[in-house]
C-alpha cells in the first residue's frame, strides 16, 4: 500500500505556474504508474496526467502542452509543473497509482487560478 503526501499548491494568477510535489511511501512504488488527478468544486475526480515506472507520460487534451508530469523513483516523488495556468484549472489536485487502486486517497492540495 501506497501512502501518499501532496503538497505545493496555492494562489496564482491567470498565466502564472506552480510546481506540486507527491512523497509517497510504503511499497514499492517505482514499479508503479502514478498519476496526478484533480476534483474541481461541483466536479468528479479526473485524471489530468500519467506516468508509467519508465518515464512514459500521458496528459488530458485540457493540460497537453501546458503541465508537465516527473518522477524520481530514488526519491519515491511524482511531480507536475504547471504553466499558463487558467482559472479552470482552479481544484484540488491528487496524486495516486495509475488506475487508483482502493479507495485511500491522500489530502490533496489546493490550486486557486484567479486574478
Amino acid at each position: 500500500q501506497v501512502q501518499l503526501v501532496e503538497s505545493g499548491g496555492g494562489l496564482v494568477q491567470p498565466g502564472g505556474s506552480l510546481r506540486l510535489s507527491c512523497a509517497a511511501s510504503g511499497s514499492i512504488f517505482s514499479i508503479y504508474t502514478m498519476g496526478w488527478y484533480r476534483r474541481a468544486p461541483g466536479k468528479q475526480r479526473e485524471l489530468v496526467a500519467r506516468i508509467t515506472s519508465l518515464g512514459n507520460t500521458m496528459y488530458e487534451d485540457f493540460v497537453k502542452g501546458r503541465f508537465l508530469i516527473s518522477r524520481d523513483n530514488a526519491k519515491n516523488t511524482v511531480s507536475l509543473q504547471m504553466n499558463s495556468l487558467k482559472p479552470e484549472d482552479t481544484a484540488v489536485y491528487y496524486c495516486n497509482r495509475y488506475p487508483v487502486v482502493g479507495t485511500d486517497w491522500g489530502q490533496g492540495t489546493q490550486v486557486t487560478v484567479s486574478s
